[in-house]
């Protein structure tokens, strides 16, 4: 059953919430200032549907993803602190996270990874 777009956009509002340890009303007033009304809008549909509402996967899972996504596309600021932040909060703990930018380092190469793995280190 598909969820309607208005229902997407709350839902993801929620996950936004969620990731960035913040109300939805500040994750929105985060959002809009960081990306603008509009972008804001499009990523609470996204994070309104299947990828994020499934329960086939943990919020685990999901930071493990897009951390790995985030990495591969050497995306080494805030971005990925909050993802790492959510990692940490779901049960992954430095050493977690050290050996999954090892892994990566193996597949995507040793500038990214390294980069990310200074993220890491600055979050313990």
């Amino acid at each position: 059953m598909t969820m309607p777009l208005d229902d997407r956009a709350v839902a993801g509002r929620k996950v936004y919430a969620r990731n960035l340890g913040v109300e939805p009303a500040e994750a929105e007033r985060l959002m809009t200032e960081r990306a603008g009304a509009v972008f804001t809008r499009e990523a609470y549909v996204a994070a309104g549907g299947p990828g994020w509402q499934s329960t086939a996967l943990t919020d685990r899972d999901r930071s493990v993803a897009i951390i790995a996504a985030l990495v591969a596309q050497q995306v080494t600021d805030q971005r990925l602190s909050v993802y790492l932040e959510l990692a940490r909060r779901n049960g992954i703990d430095t050493d977690g996270l050290t050996a999954l930018m090892v892994l990566l380092a193996a597949y995507l190469g040793q500038p990214g990874t390294s980069a990310a793995m200074e993220a890491v280190r600055r979050g313990r």
